[in-house]
Order: C-alpha cells, then structure tokens, then sequence
C-alpha cells in the first residue's frame, strides 16, 4: 500500500473513532441522566417528574389572541387550558391572592358595581388571614379556585401524594370555612409545571388554568402607572382572554372600575371560567 493511500486511511480511521466516541457520550450522557431521574423518582415516591416549563406567551397583532408556549390542544388533553373562544369577545377575570394588603376590597367593589364575576385563585395564608374576604367573595357569587396551600414550585414535586396535599390542604380549608366544596380549578404557582403535573391534577378532578394575558403586577415594591396598566391590559386585549391580575396590586385597586367600563366600551362581555371547561 502506497503511503498516501495509507495516509488516507489512517485518516478515515480516525474520523471513525472520533464519531464512535461522540456517540458513545451521548449514550452515556443520556443513561446517567435516567439513572438520575429514576434515583430522584425513588426518593421521592416513585415518580419521574416531566420536563418543567415556565407558561409563557407570544403576542401577534393588537386585538389577536395570543400563542401558548404548549397548544390549547395539547393542553386540552389534560384538561388545562390558557384561552377562549376567539369568535366571542369575551374576558375571563382571574385574581391570584397570595395574600391581603388592602386592596381586595376596592377590587371587590368594582366587581360588584360592574355585575363582574371573577374567580379567585387562594392559598391556604389567604383563608386562614382573610376569611371575612374569601366569605364576601362567595356571598357576590364569584368563584374560589385552587392556588396550593404552601405556594411551592409544584413542578418540582414528583410524588402525586405531596402534589395531592397541597391540593387538598386548600380545597379542607375552603370548606372549613365556607361549608362548601372549592371550585375544581387549579392555577399552578408561578405558571410553573410539567405534563405530569397537569396529569395529576386531572386525576385529581381538577382543571387547570393559564392566563392569555397578564402584567408586572406583583411586585409591591415597584407597581406599574396607570398608564402603563392601560397600556398593557387595553392594548392586548383580545377575544377569549383569561386575564391573570393579582389582588395584591395597588395599582389594579385603583384601576379596575375603570378598566371594567374600557373594556365594556370595546365591546367585550365577561364569562366565568365554567364557559371554558364545561364545569
């Protein structure tokens, strides 16, 4: 064999060797890291958790409903949901209500002057401080979701037992105190999940919700204008949006009767989450 054919092989041999050792890698790679998720499962109940995703959403043109980062159908399979019908201009109020500052009152009353119905998604600090609120929220007829009693990161449990205990810490609450059973809704803390996650809600007879449209609402300490509020909750407005506010919002407080009257204005009607779910 000449030298520059055997060059020529010694090259090709190594060219072999270097896409073996690459595949072996991802192989390996890809085994430690099922040994990895079966010795997590094990510690903790037996279960592998999914993937986690953030719920996040990218916005088209004005007045147009907005994309999921997972499909209304894929969600549907779970019984999940983030959006409504796009041939009705319908809004579907949501609060998140971690807790109480002052605010859920004046939020309540421009419900109530708007004939609104919202739902309220509570954690268990939220019925066990605010229980004269949680009680008016029934009185005016206005729904009362699961949040979770602890507000953790759900996606990071994997036993469906601990998942099944934040749920049922809320809806034992709920009823201790309202004498009725809470709503089958679940709103994951911090739009945090996994397919598993949802699975288990399912099993758990519950539906879960997302949001179509939401805003930096949240930080006390750095609360938007109203022209900013107005920016954002007028200007992605869209048919079918389940609007995520929270009640810890001083600015939503302040904004909210006339928020009402704006949309109103735009035409848009206010549905009940049960439209959505058929429960």
């Amino acid at each position: 064999m000449s030298d520059e054919k055997w060059k020529e092989v010694k090259k090709a041999g190594k060219l072999a060797l270097s896409l073996l050792f690459l595949l072996s890698m991802f192989f390996v790679g890809r085994a430690v890291g099922y040994v990895q998720k079966a010795v997590a499962a094990s510690a903790t109940g037996g279960n592998v958790v999914m993937e986690e995703e953030n719920w996040g959403l990218g916005f088209g043109a004005e007045g147009t409903q907005p994309s999921g980062n997972t499909s209304a159908e894929e969600l549907a399979k779970y019984n999940a949901y983030y959006i409504g019908s796009a041939d009705e201009k319908k809004i579907y109020l949501t609060f998140d209500c971690g807790y109480e500052n002052g605010n859920t009152g004046a939020i309540l009353d421009a419900l109530k002057k708007h004939d609104v119905k919202a739902t309220f998604f509570v954690v268990g600090h939220f019925l066990e401080s605010a229980p004269e609120l949680v009680k008016r929220m029934v009185e005016e007829g206005h729904t009362v979701g699961n949040h979770t009693y602890h507000h953790p990161d759900m996606a990071s449990i994997s036993s469906e037992e601990k998942f099944k205990e934040e749920m049922d810490g809320v809806a034992k609450a709920y009823r201790d105190l309202t004498g009725e059973e809470i709503a089958p809704y679940y709103r994951p803390p911090q739009g945090k999940y996994s397919k598993e996650n949802l699975q288990m809600a399912k099993r758990l007879g519950y539906y879960t919700f997302f949001w179509s449209l939401a805003y930096v609402d949240w930080n006390v300490d750095s609360q938007p204008s109203h022209e900013e509020a107005f920016e954002k909750l007028i200007g992605r407005i869209h048919p079918g949006a389940i609007v995520l506010l929270h009640n810890t919002s001083k600015t939503n407080g302040e904004i909210l009767d006339e928020l009402l009257g704006k949309w109103e204005e735009l035409g848009y009607s206010f549905g009940v989450l049960g439209d959505i779910c058929g429960n």
